[in-house]
């Protein structure tokens, strides 16, 4: 059956995240510390043509999932997003994998994002202990979160305006050096462009190197389909954040990456360092100071901070909210699906919030060798739910014309079905795997690095297959999908 004009939502979730909400939660995942500081690093490795190609490639490749996203999301509007997807329209086991690891992803980020925000706050405050901002920070999160869905959508509303701004300010003042209006940009232009091994530099390996970075910088523009569960009028209001968004942030990004390689070479030594402790070296600052405002550093410094909190406001909700959903459809604890009065599982939220601490108090007790596998962990994971959209996208729309079903009938259609989700599909995989074929290619093989890159994987076979081998799953068949009504 079709949908009618009745909208699916999970028992007790409050539909309070209006389009606004939306279009900048979108926003906020994507635009972070990967644009602000890493930027530099992806020119200085692959020079000016290899940086945008990159990131024109995996931004496209963004693109296609963000319309997969948005059909399944649309029809389906529910929190648990693609695990729930996955389980439906792939293999029950393979969804359960997925909810798994995307909770166990954005719980370590969290983490990872307060280790950077005492690195961030020692720039001010160089003598005050580091755990005291962790501290502080993870409870102003918890508190975001606590409150009301809405308090959540409030504050990331207006930390992705901040970074947004800023971005929107870095390119016009970029381009007012580069026509004169503005002093610093005397050296800039094409000619950048022409020294040393440019526009490519670094060859096939150094683009496979940035296209994980870059991966890494797009990685959040997925959580408006956690969020669709919690969004007022999702069949209409998904498909306009979707439509909206990704270009808007595939200009930022391009237009951004475009004015650093034009106004510094990517020869420059400040590039080469990718390190948050020094905010001065952020292409940012280094632009912002060519055209004389020296405060820049410590705008840019509040800046990230920004970036950071936004990154781990997001994170406690996208990992509340996937906890509550496996809770939800039996594949964890049904402690985890209780809701408050507000509509908030703050049971999952508890958990998700000691997962953050623990994985913190790891890394501050100098157990970097644990921290550095939870990391890399993390990372990996982004591209695994990634193509796990891929994957259901595909799957959803083969049945769901197999069984009979009028397109016309989806509240938004993908128009590059199926050479989108092929193409993403491809193209992560071929990233995610060959991010670290190098080490295959030495006489000594580092199995410790390689083993610190690839972990995510065997961790996430080793969940689905258990699962599989243990509830004895099978891969659903075209003609046994479901596809409910909005309100059953």
């Amino acid at each position: 059956m079709v949908q009618d004009k009745k909208t699916t939502q999970q028992p007790g979730l409050k539909r309070a995240l209006k389009a606004r909400h939306l279009t900048m939660i979108a926003i906020g995942g994507s635009i972070g510390t990967g644009l602000f500081v890493a930027s530099g690093a992806t020119i200085s490795q692959a020079g000016p043509g290899g940086a945008l190609l990159s990131y024109a490639l995996i931004g496209l490749m963004v693109y296609f999932l963000m319309t997969s996203l948005g059909e399944l999301a649309a029809f389906m509007p529910v929190s648990g997003s693609f695990s729930t997807y996955g389980a439906k329209y792939v293999e029950e086991g393979f969804g359960f994998a997925l909810g798994w690891n995307y909770w166990y992803n954005w719980a370590v980020t969290i983490a990872v994002d307060l280790v950077a925000s005492q690195l961030v706050m020692s720039y001010w405050f160089p003598d005050t202990p580091g755990w005291i901002w962790s501290a502080l920070f993870l409870g102003l999160m918890f508190l975001l979160n606590y409150i009301s869905v809405k308090g959540f959508g409030e504050a990331e509303y207006w930390f992705s305006l901040i970074k947004v701004t800023t971005v929107v300010i870095f390119i016009i003042i970029g381009v007012l050096m580069m026509i004169g209006i503005l002093r610093g940009g005397e050296n800039a232009g094409w000619q950048n462009w022409q020294i040393g091994e440019a526009p490519f530099a670094g060859g096939f390996s150094a683009m496979i190197g940035v296209a994980m970075i870059v991966g890494f910088s797009f990685q959040g523009t997925e959580l408006i389909g956690i969020a669709a569960g919690e969004s007022e009028d999702p069949a209409k209001n998904i498909p306009r954040a979707v439509r909206q968004v990704f270009w808007r942030i595939l200009l930022f990004y391009i237009f951004a990456i475009l004015i650093i390689s034009l106004i510094i070479p990517y020869t420059d030594p400040s590039l080469l360092r990718n390190d948050i402790k020094d905010i001065s070296v952020s292409p940012f600052t280094l632009v912002f100071q060519h055209a004389g405002l020296l405060s820049a550093a410590a705008v840019m410094n509040a800046v990230i901070l920004t970036a950071v909190l936004s990154a781990g406001n997001s994170g406690m909700y996208a990992s509340t909210r996937m906890l509550f959903t496996l809770a939800s459809e039996g594949k964890a604890p049904r402690i985890f699906a209780k809701l408050s009065k507000n509509g908030v599982p703050r049971n999952a939220l508890y958990a998700t919030t000691v997962v953050a601490a623990l994985c913190f108090l790891t890394s501050k007790f100098g157990d970097q060798q644990v921290y550095l596998w939870l990391l890399n962990t993390s990372g990996m994971t982004g591209f695994i739910a990634w193509l796990g959209i891929a994957i259901s996208h595909y799957r959803f729309r083969r049945g769901y014309e197999a069984q009979g079903h009028s397109l016309a009938d989806l509240p938004y259609r993908s128009g590059f079905f199926p050479l989108g989700p092929i193409f993403a599909f491809i193209l992560c995989l071929i990233i995610t795997l060959g991010q670290n074929y190098e080490a295959f290619l030495s006489d000594t093989i580092d199995w410790y690095g390689v083993a610190a890159t690839y972990i995510g994987i065997p961790l996430f076979l080793l969940i689905w297959f258990g699962y599989k081998l243990t509830r004895r799953t099978r891969f659903v068949r075209y003609r046994d999908m479901e596809f409910p009504r909005f309100g059953d």
